[in-house]
C-alpha cells in the first residue's frame, strides 16, 4: 500500500512539473511508453525488480530503452535511482497517466470484446461513455475470447459485463439453486 502511495506522489510532482513546463503531454506519452515497454518485456520488468542488478546498470538499460524521453522523464528516473525507489516506475507511469487524464477530463473506458472492435462500434461505446459519466473518453481494446460475444465495459468504477459467458453463468447459477 505504502508503494502506492509513493508512486502517486511522485506522479503527482512529476505532473507538477511538467504542467509548469508546458510538456505535460509528452510525459503523458513517455508514461505510456514506459508502461507498454515494462507490460510488454518481461526482462525489463525483473530487472527493474531486482535488486542484484546495480542502479547504474539499470539506469543505462532505461536511457538506452528511453532515449527520446522528455527532460522532466529523465528527471524522475534519475530521482528513483537515487532514492533507491526504481521498482515504483511502472505504478508511477500508470499513476501519472491516471492523473493527467483527471487534469484533461477524459477517462479510459476498457471494452473487452470476443472480437477486434469495428469503428461503428468504437464511436457507440464513446457515446455510451460520455452519456453516462458526462466526460470524454479514450478507448482500450482488450480481446478475450473467453467472453465468446458480447462486451466487458469498464470505466473507472464502473463496470457494465454484457458478455455471453455472463449471462451463461448467470443460467448456470440459476439452475444449480433451483
Amino acid at each position: 500500500m505504502s508503494g502506492s502511495r509513493a508512486a502517486i506522489r511522485y506522479a503527482k510532482a512529476v505532473l507538477s512539473l511538467a504542467t509548469d513546463q508546458k510538456s505535460a503531454e509528452a510525459v503523458s506519452n513517455d508514461m505510456k511508453a514506459i508502461s507498454n515497454a515494462i507490460a510488454q518485456s518481461e526482462d525489463l520488468r525483473q530487472m527493474l525488480q531486482s535488486p542484484v542488478v546495480r542502479f547504474s546498470d539499470k539506469k543505462a538499460v532505461l536511457t538506452q530503452v528511453f532515449n527520446e524521453a522528455n527532460v522532466a522523464t529523465t528527471n524522475l528516473i534519475d530521482t528513483l535511482i537515487s532514492n533507491k525507489r526504481l521498482a515504483l516506475l511502472n505504478d508511477v507511469a500508470a499513476s501519472y497517466t491516471q492523473l493527467y487524464d483527471q487534469m484533461r477530463g477524459t477517462q479510459v473506458a476498457t471494452v473487452t470484446t470476443a472480437v477486434p472492435l469495428t469503428d461503428d462500434l468504437k464511436e457507440k461505446v464513446l457515446a455510451k461513455v460520455k452519456e453516462l459519466t458526462g466526460k470524454d473518453a479514450e478507448v482500450k481494446s482488450i480481446i478475450d475470447e473467453s467472453i465468446l460475444g458480447g462486451f466487458v465495459l469498464r470505466v473507472g468504477d464502473i463496470q457494465y459485463n454484457a458478455s455471453i459467458s455472463n449471462k451463461l453463468n448467470k443460467l448456470k447459477r440459476e439452475f444449480t439453486l433451483n
